[in-house]
């Protein structure tokens, strides 16, 4: 059986219908900490049971007989993703898991200035250590983090953050169909892969030239003062913790983390990348109101 991990978080709900579309509903099945989020999946014969990777007992019948075993990355900020992410290799490797696969970053480093890739490149290790066939999915930056930055620009017509690079910024659908492909065809993709990314890299200012064609409208790229923009951004809701989070992806770019691209995401998919002028044309859309 192949297992997804997190199946009805962004990333996971299209790898699983991805998978769908390769292999039978009943060699698929899902760990998942809310069974009940995941009823159409049942519906459509999957295996659907609980799993959660800070109660280590509850995966071992989450992973019951597991061929290959995809650990979505956990979603915690912290040092508890690291362990979150171990219990679940280990609990793969238990359950007689063939290959286990892991979704990963292409920054992935011990040094990097963005805390999670850190976590990933121990992760990386932890899997390494395992003594079976691995897969470290090494996936682009998520094109939808720039959602986060796009309302306000709209509204203002400003694209106001601190310094930043060049981001090679990719589709999360573009990702669920490499990482389908990789847990249905064993050895697809072994070991650690090279980046995979979209075959553009764009900073701020150049998506604040995207958003100007879109709308029609000058958006202008404004570079504000690391310290101004964490006060600003408390001062409008956000947490401090989360604000000083989002600073380290923006120094992380500067220094060119994620400043890299590779074809072999396009290869194994078989058609060009979505572009981000796609997915901030589709934001835009989402924004705009509809009529009655």
């Amino acid at each position: 059986m192949l297992i997804v991990t997190g199946a009805t978080g962004h990333l996971g709900t299209l790898i699983v219908n991805r998978l769908l579309e390769r292999v039978p509903a009943d060699r698929v099945g899902v760990s998942v900490r809310d069974v009940s989020k995941a009823a159409g999946l049942a519906e459509r014969g999957v295996r659907v049971r609980a799993g959660d990777f800070t109660e280590p007992g509850s995966l071992k019948r989450a992973f019951e007989g597991a061929e290959r075993v995809l650990v979505v990355s956990a979603a915690i900020r912290g040092g508890g993703a690291l362990t979150a992410n171990r219990v679940a290799i280990d609990a793969a490797r238990e359950a007689g898991a063939q290959r286990i696969l892991y979704t990963s970053h292409q920054a992935a480093s011990p040094t990097s200035l963005f805390p999670p890739q850190q976590v990933h490149a121990a992760t990386e290790e932890h899997l390494k250590q395992q003594g079976i066939p691995y897969t470290a999915l090494r996936n682009g930056f998520y094109a939808s983090t720039l959602s986060h930055y796009l309302g306000a620009a709209l509204e203002t017509g400003t694209l106001a953050a601190p310094q930043d690079g060049m981001v090679s910024w990719t589709a999360h659908g573009d990702l669920a169909k490499v990482a389908a492909l990789a847990l249905a065809e064993d050895g697809a993709l072994d070991g650690i892969t090279p980046p995979l990314t979209a075959l553009h890299t764009l900073d701020f200012a150049g998506i604040a030239e995207i958003l100007s064609l879109i709308t029609g409208r000058t958006i202008t790229r404004v570079v504000v003062d690391d310290n101004e923009w964490t006060t600003a951004a408390v001062a409008g809701g956000m947490s401090r913790p989360a604000a000083e989070f989002a600073l380290t992806m923006f120094a992380a770019s500067r220094k060119g983390e994620f400043n890299a691209t590779d074809p072999t995401l396009e290869t194994a998919i078989g058609h060009p990348a979505k572009t981000v002028h796609e997915v901030v044309e589709a934001v835009v859309r989402s924004r705009k109101p509809t009529g009655p």
